[in-house]
């Protein structure tokens, strides 16, 4: 497993779509990999919030989710992103307390809004990076903090119907 952090988020222009940058943490900017992941838009407002330290006034999914884990006894030990299949990722979370591990399958957006949530570290598998990540070189990178600031712009301008299913 490699240890990875987020390099950006930001909206797709071509599909609308959020998508989360990951950047191996021990590849060196400009010269590396990144891991493009399309997120839904509910997960991508619930990583941004996370990522900016706000708090909302009532706990979203991912808020409760967190709270249920820790008045379980239990941490976040660690979030996967372990398999890639027909083009949708696979991640794992493991749980633990001083007697057990616990691993959860999850969504990798769920994992990764939990991930910032609880300052648990991201690891992606090797075959994962190897079938999915592009060269940093060949990618074309904007400031992440202008990302951010897009993004930001689409959820101040999105109809909260927009999210129903």
């Amino acid at each position: 497993m490699i240890p990875v952090r987020i390099a950006s988020l930001s909206v797709d222009s071509v599909s609308n779509q959020p998508v989360i940058i990951l950047r191996p943490v021990d590849d060196e900017p400009g010269h590396g990999r990144l891991l493009p992941i399309w997120i839904g838009h509910p997960e991508a407002t619930a990583i941004l919030l996370a990522l900016q330290g706000m708090e909302p006034p009532r706990p979203m999914t991912h808020d409760l989710l967190q709270d249920v884990i820790v008045s379980s006894g239990l941490d976040v030990a660690r979030v996967e992103i372990v398999r890639l299949e027909e083009g949708t990722f696979f991640a794992e979370l493991t749980l633990e307390d001083s007697a057990r591990t616990v691993v959860v399958d999850a969504r990798p957006s769920d994992s990764i809004a939990l991930a910032i949530r609880t300052g648990s570290p991201i690891f992606v598998s090797e075959d994962v990076l190897d079938e999915a990540a592009v060269d940093e070189e060949s990618a074309v990178v904007g400031d992440a903090e202008e990302e951010i600031e897009q993004f930001r712009h689409f959820l101040e301008s999105v109809d909260p119907s927009d999210f129903q299913g």
